[in-house]
């Protein structure tokens, strides 16, 4: 039988940049910026840091003792710990969740490479409306999304097919660094343009009358999405760690790249948005319909700079795009390779061509074919959306807090956060006290909050 080398990452750094990629996405570098824009600015970031503190890491740890104990996919990783019980589904839920995000989230990140090639042939210049047009036309256009949606699928394959230590390690030890350098250059960028003190001030200076339930709700849920909590990442990856990986640490670090790399967005898009007077709360269409705009506005006067802000912004997209594929496309390939005792190579392909039918399919349902790919209103891409964001993510995330912290013997999991105990754990019953009541009850009311129950 086919089996995966385990605990393969080959040094702590390949550790931390390899799963810091996979919670560094567009989650942070999209997500983020329009979420702080709908929510307070400032405040918002302060209970985004909070609950990525307090409630994600603990989430984080939680589906590393799942892989690291099971060292093997996802699914088997659950079916291992629960002893072949009931709870075996989580795993096998978190696979076909990251499987069907895969497809629908390729979709995105083969627009940020549309637009990396529009921007290098000097298409982003223009009207706000021209900009608008741009993105309508891509997103409804039946051969540039499927087109690009397969390349980003391709180079993700050529990543996995090389395995955990020569594809996704190194590929995260040029990638990441490569991330947070493009960032500093926009960032300082942004930050020297006329009034950017505004859209630094929006970040940074709270205006604490603007908490209500829907920002703190807000920002948990982002604290989620953008950790890449339920979506079997974690999980696959924490089984390539090793047995002197500290958890904790690396889930405290990885937490902390994560929030860095958001504000870092904000930093790089709020300063330059109200410089040439646009609202930051413009929503989804931030990025791909807003920005652009922004950044033709602002660096006006030099076309130069304007073109190499442009074109180094798409190459982040599409890297931070890149680094969160790798991740949901491994998990699907570890489950394949090993439940089908296939190599490597095989299980990729797989992966790979299925994500591409569904991501195209997606694309073509946003217009394409007209109302063909529609249901109840909805575009099928709508619907992967929903389905896995707010059902599958937050049920996958909620019943894993609940079999770690009430079914799984406190030993098996003690054992694991304290590398069987070679470390001290001080902060072990705070883990599981969050991990038993805590987490579960806000992952509870985000769900309920998802679906309109709670306002």
């Amino acid at each position: 039988m086919a089996k995966l080398e385990r605990a393969n990452f080959g040094s702590r750094l390949g550790v931390i940049l390899a799963t810091a990629g996979s919670a560094v996405g567009l989650g942070n570098v999209w997500r983020f910026p329009y979420m702080a824009g709908e929510n307070g600015g400032a405040v918002f970031i302060i209970i985004y840091v909070m609950c990525v503190l307090l409630l994600g890491i603990p989430c984080m740890i939680s589906e590393f003792i799942v892989g690291r104990h099971g060292q093997c996919n996802t699914a088997r990783a659950f079916h291992k710990l629960a002893d072949g019980n009931g709870w075996s589904f989580i795993g096998y839920m978190g696979v076909l969740t990251g499987f069907l995000i895969t497809g629908y989230y390729a979709v995105v990140a083969g627009w940020c490479l549309q637009y990396v090639w529009a921007s290098l042939i000097g298409h982003m210049t223009g009207s706000p409306e021209y900009f608008q047009q741009y993105f309508h036309d891509l997103s409804t256009n039946p051969v540039k999304p499927v087109f690009w949606t397969v390349v980003i699928l391709g180079i993700t394959y050529l990543i996995i097919e090389h395995g955990v230590r020569d594809g996704i390690e190194r590929a995260s030890k040029m990638m990441m660094p490569t991330l947070f350098l493009l960032l500093l250059v926009i960032v300082a960028a942004s930050c020297m343009l006329p009034n950017a003190n505004k859209g630094i001030e929006f970040l940074f200076y709270p205006d604490f009358s603007k908490i209500n339930s829907d920002v703190l709700l807000a920002a948990l849920g982002q604290s989620f999405y953008s950790m890449s909590i339920a979506m079997g990442c974690l999980c696959t990856y924490a089984s390539y760690f090793s047995k002197q990986t500290d958890l904790t640490k690396s889930a405290v670090e990885i937490g902390v790249i994560d929030s860095l790399v958001a504000i870092l967005a904000g930093l790089m898009i709020f300063p330059a948005a109200f410089s040439v007077g646009v609202s930051p709360d413009s929503g989804p269409s931030l990025i791909f319909i807003t920005l652009p705009n922004v950044f033709a506005q602002a660096f006006g006067g030099m076309p130069v700079v304007g073109y190499i802000i442009s074109l180094l912004f798409f190459v982040l997209l599409s890297l931070a795009a890149l680094t969160s594929l790798m991740s949901l496309h491994e998990v699907s390939t570890a489950f394949f390779q090993e439940e089908l005792a296939i190599s490597r190579k095989r299980a990729a392909i797989i992966v790979t061509v299925t994500t591409a039918i569904i991501g195209s399919i997606c694309s073509l349902s946003l217009g394409a074919v007209g109302t063909t790919l529609t249901f109840i209103g909805d575009t099928l891409f709508d619907w992967f959306d929903f389905i896995t964001g707010q059902i599958f993510l937050p049920v996958v995330g909620f019943l894993t807090c609940i079999f770690i912290g009430w079914f799984v013997p406190h030993k098996v999991v003690r054992d694991e956060f304290t590398n069987w105990g070679t470390l001290r754990g001080r902060f072990f019953h705070f883990y599981l006290f969050m991990v038993k009541y805590v987490c579960p009850l806000a992952i509870l009311f985000i769900f309920l909050h998802q679906l309109g129950v709670l306002n």
